[in-house]
Order: structure tokens, then sequence, then C-alpha cells
């Protein structure tokens, strides 16, 4: 692989910097390192490889002479800046919800569908993390037994609201310990000791009663794993977890699959990791995915209502793979 001129737009959240941790880890063959973010950030500096790196104004130049350039600057930054990138010659990974429908643009999971890289026209999506880290499981199972159905509750760690997501929890806690009142600004009722059913936070409900991070999920995995037959019905929760979003799925499948292969099936899938000894506690926890790039997955049983169902417990790093890690598989396959 060649040295690159990597461009990070977001360099100062919390996804901006998994990103370049991810980068280091992973030896990225990076010739040079570009930070961008928006005009409050002026003037900070960020390290990369042991080098004090100043963080630069996004603006419609920045991408000249860049060739790859991974965003987490939120929908709107993308929608403008991702096409000056594109036509500068620049590749754009993009981590926001902006282009990941578009028919032009693919929507990659490099586990599931890296052959859809190929045919990119200078932007590439990176999908939702609650779906990114169900489909590195589903994937699998849909090629040994046909998925027809998919229903999914999440249970979905604050950090995928940013850096004040967390603190309101934490000052949450605090208060409500010290008998004081929550104070909500991030969240629009206490996530301290509580459990939210509206991701994103701020977003109305659709006309059909979901909200748009539970469509994205149903969109996205049909359009990662090509099969727009896939029925998918979600359930998004915000939980008080710092990181780490866990899923409960449960699968109909076209021929019947049995738990037993089930597990076989995963426990050969590549970026998956089967925790599955119940007898002795053993499930995978939130906790313990935090700084882990695997998928994991567990509580593997079979349906005792259906006869063709399957029940599953997925968990994963929401910042790694279900957002920093995946850009830069995705930055490795270009």
């Amino acid at each position: 692989m060649s040295s690159k001129v990597v461009a990070v737009a977001g360099a100062t959240g919390l996804v901006g910097n998994q990103m370049l941790k991810t980068l280091e880890e992973r030896e990225f063959p990076v010739s040079k390192i570009k930070l961008l973010a928006s005009e409050r950030s002026k003037g900070k500096t960020l390290t990369f490889c042991g080098e004090t790196v100043p963080v630069e104004v996004l603006d419609e130049n920045s991408f000249k002479g860049v060739d790859i350039a991974l965003f987490s600057a939120g929908g709107g930054t993308s929608k403008r800046f991702a096409p000056c990138a594109a036509k500068d010659g620049c590749v754009v990974v993009d981590n926001s919800s902006a282009w990941r429908m578009d028919p032009d643009v693919p929507l990659v999971v490099p586990e599931v569908n890296p052959e859809d890289v190929e045919w990119h026209k200078g932007i590439i999506a990176n999908p939702n993390c609650s779906t990114i880290q169900m489909v590195v499981v589903l994937k699998p199972l849909h090629d040994a037994a046909r998925i027809e159905r998919v229903v999914v509750s999440t249970y979905q760690a604050v950090s995928g609201a940013g850096i004040k997501a967390i603190k309101e929890l934490e000052d949450q806690t605090k208060a409500i310990l010290a008998g004081d009142e929550p104070k909500c600004e991030v969240f629009p009722h206490p996530i301290a000791f509580n459990c939210i059913p509206q991701i994103p936070q701020s977003d109305a409900f659709t006309a059909n009663g979901y909200t748009s991070e539970e469509m994205k999920m149903v969109n996205e995995t049909q359009k990662i794993m090509g099969d727009e037959n896939i029925r998918v019905s979600a359930t998004t929760v915000r939980v008080p977890v710092h990181t780490g979003h866990s899923e409960s799925v449960n699968i109909e499948t076209q021929r019947k699959i049995t738990a037993e292969k089930a597990r076989e099936v995963l426990a050969a899938a590549p970026g998956v990791v089967v925790l599955d000894d119940t007898a002795n506690q053993v499930y995978p926890l939130a906790l313990d995915s935090v700084g882990r790039g695997e998928t994991f997955v567990g509580r593997i049983r079979e349906d005792i209502s259906q006869s063709r169902g399957l029940d599953l417990w997925i968990v994963s790093d929401n910042l790694l793979k279900g957002a920093a890690l995946n850009a830069v598989q995705i930055a490795e396959l270009l």
C-alpha cells in the first residue's frame, strides 16, 4: 500500500479522535495528515504518530492534494464539503447519514460488501453504528440460511450522541445521587438511571411511528446486504452506558438453522467473536467491547415461538467498529 495524504474532517470530535487513533494503531500508510474542523477549533492542536499537528479550518479548498478524507463532521458539513473533496480527486469516507441512501454512493461494511467500494464516484458512506454491528453478524447467517425478517431492539450508549451526552450522563448521575434535580440539555428526559426510546433525541417521530434511527436500520440493512426483501423492524433505545451498543436481534430464516450451526458459522465469520457459554455466564457485555474492534455475539438460541427463528445478543464498540474503525477499513480497501 503506497503512502497517502489523509484528511480527517471533524478531527476534534469523539469519532474524529478515534479515527486518528485507529489510523495510527493500524499503521495506515499516511505520508501527511490534515486535521480539519470548524472555526471553533481554530488554534487547537492534536497529536498523531508522536507529532503535534495544528487543526485547520475546514473550507472548500481543504482537499487539494489529499488522497483520502475521513469525514465525521455532521450531515450538513458532509453535504457541503464532500463534493468539493471529490471534485479535487479526493475519495471521501463519510460517517454521517448524508449520503447513505444515495443510489450513486456505496454504503460499505468491509466484512459484508467490500466489492461495493469499486463503484464509488468519490464518496463512500459509512453506515449507522447500530446497523454496522448487526449486519456483520447477520451476513454469514444470511448466506447460510437466507434471512427473511429481522426484529431488533437496541441499547445504545450515550457516546453515540457525543461528548456533551457523556457529560450529561455523568452530571445527572451525580445530581440524582446527591438528591438534586437532574438537568436535561442533550436528551429530552433524564438519561441517568433511565432508558429513552427515542434516537436521535432531537428528531420528531416519522409518520409511521418509527424514528429516523430506526428507519436507518431498516433501509441500510437492505442496501448493505443487497436484498430489499429482508423485512426489518427496529426499536432504538438510549441507555445510561458510556460506550458500547448492545442489540437484541430476532431473525426468521428461509431455511432452518440450528443454534449449534449458527455458532459454527459465526465462529468462522470475519470480524465476529462468539461469546456463548451461558452455563458459566459468558455472553457479550458492553463494558468488554470498549476498545475492541470486533463485533461480539452470544445468547444464540432457537426461537421457541417459530420453527425457523434465532435469537441473538450483539455488542460492539460504537465509536470503533460502529464508526472510526469501519471508516479506516474502507480506506484500507481503497
